[in-house]
């Protein structure tokens, strides 16, 4: 399906489990893991009627460090750093987080031990994120001095413009606990025993929702950020009216009325 070192992939009828491969590394996201992250975004794409949700994970029992220090290392021994070059490498990480924002299924993170920097971004842009009790949570850039600048909208959609403040100008360490309170986290869960049990539930109600209607709901969340009201119900309306039209519904319905189940979710 998609050939990186750096990724596990693993297709379970129909959930795309993406563990990030770099344990040595902290999970750190390095050209390789974009690289196959950008892969497995074109792949969901292009298998939409079979891909149901991704669960973006880190092995060694560590979610993901952020972006990879020796990148930046690379770029100040090269000596006379092309600022176009650096810009475009930084703007690739954005385009890497919207499209896993704008993608048509769900996007599942279960994040264990850290998420820093960059992986903060990912467990952002994760329309639900579960994590264990001892995760930390960091924006370490300015430490470093640099921003957060590719992750900042995404941190600032998911958690208001206070928190992203607090975390991202103190780079403070939040913990799961405070994660949740300030809506980073949807769910903490003891350990990764536990992670693994709160994933195979979260999927498990992912299947009882149709994919379309799923994918289209995702597209009226984005859209209401930036949509005029009467324009979005507009829009909305005419979803609806597609939705009731099209096969889900027909189905949808048809299973309701008869107490069995769609086709989805058999």
């Amino acid at each position: 399906m998609i050939d990186n070192d750096d990724l596990l992939i693993e297709n379970l009828d129909g959930v795309l489990h993406v563990t990030i491969n770099r344990p040595e590394r902290r999970n750190a996201l390095s050209n390789s893991v974009v690289d196959g992250l950008e892969q497995v975004i074109a792949y969901v794409h292009d298998n939409r009627a079979e891909v149901r949700a991704l669960v973006l994970r880190g092995a060694g029992g560590i979610f993901c460090a952020g972006g990879d220090l020796k990148d930046f290392k690379s770029i100040f021994q090269e000596g006379g750093a092309d600022r176009v070059a650096v810009a475009a490498s930084n703007r690739r990480g954005g385009a890497l987080f919207t499209a896993l924002d704008r993608l048509p299924v769900v996007v599942i993170a279960a994040v264990e031990k850290a998420a820093m920097g960059g992986g903060v971004g990912l467990a952002a842009v994760a329309d639900v994120t579960i994590a264990t009790a001892d995760t930390t949570f960091s924006l370490t850039e300015t430490t470093l001095g640099i921003p957060p600048a590719q992750i900042s909208p995404f941190i600032v959609a998911r958690v208001g413009s206070h928190h992203a403040r607090v975390l991202m100008l103190t780079a403070a360490r939040i913990d799961a606990a405070e994660a949740f309170r300030i809506g980073m986290v949807d769910k903490v869960v003891a350990d990764g025993a536990a992670l693994d049990i709160a994933v195979k539930e979260l999927v498990a109600n992912v299947r009882r929702c149709a994919p379309g209607a799923n994918g289209v709901s995702k597209e009226l969340v984005q859209a209401a950020a930036s949509t005029p009201l009467d324009e979005l119900l507009d829009t909305a309306a005419g979803c609806f009216a597609d939705a009731l039209l099209g096969d889900e519904a027909r189905d949808g319905v048809g299973a309701f009325l008869s107490k069995s189940k769609p086709s989805w979710a058999k």
